[in-house]
């Protein structure tokens, strides 16, 4: 692993019964990498990306995410971990309803600890970083589609995570606003030098990836 490894991952297995999904799977993403995991529907990509954001845990195998072993930490270290070190942005945003594009946000800093003076400072930047500052103050619904994904994709990075996590970020918007968010995420790497990793059945957001991997039958083929 080096200097510049964000994340390594080693004989990754996972089975639900007797179903193994996951079988000995390697993956390494560097700082700063685009990364995208392709394959049909069931070959394991969901299920390893939740393993890789901690969400799941895998029955064998071994996890460095930014130098430190997540599957060594109790229930509450990894909530804490995970709120540090990873984003996720997931198909459908899951905004808040009842609150702003600036409160939603906000909310991932507040809950790891920061001021509501300095989460309200870094919402805003982040809003403006992804080309929403005239909207802080719509709620979920007064937003479009991609403008909603935008506002989940600043709320995935308020806590400077080491990597971003992507389920289907554009599997649920139109070709154009699809193409608006491809380049909302290379932007990001390029500003921010955010290490991104992008699972996706579309074929012209892995072309732009710095790095496609196809997985069948829970492993990379």
């Amino acid at each position: 692993m080096t200097n510049n490894t964000i994340i390594q991952a080693k004989g990754i297995t996972k089975s639900f019964g007797e179903l193994q999904v996951l079988r000995g799977v390697d993956f390494s993403a560097e700082k700063g990498e685009v990364v995208a995991i392709t394959g049909a529907s069931g070959a394991g990509k969901t299920t390893l990306l939740q393993i890789l954001g901690t969400l799941s845990t895998p029955d064998g195998g071994s996890l460095l995410i930014d130098g430190a072993d997540p599957l060594a930490l109790g229930s509450r270290e990894l909530s804490a971990f995970r709120g540090r070190k990873i984003g996720f942005v997931f198909q459908f945003h899951h905004l808040l309803p009842e609150f702003t594009a600036l409160e939603n946000v906000m909310i991932p800093a507040l809950i790891a600890g920061r001021s509501t003076k300095e989460a309200t400072e870094a919402a805003r930047d982040l809003l403006k970083e992804v080309g929403l500052a005239d909207r802080a103050g719509h709620k979920p619904s007064q937003l479009s589609g991609g403008e909603a994904q935008r506002v989940a994709i600043a709320r995935a990075l308020i806590n400077r995570p080491a990597v971003l996590f992507a389920d289907e970020p554009t599997g649920n918007l139109d070709s154009a606003t699809k193409e608006e968010i491809h380049r909302l995420f290379f932007s990001l790497r390029k500003r921010l030098g955010q290490t991104i990793v992008i699972v996706t059945h579309d074929p012209a957001l892995a072309s732009l990836c710095d790095r496609s991997l196809t997985m069948k039958d829970g492993q990379f083929v």
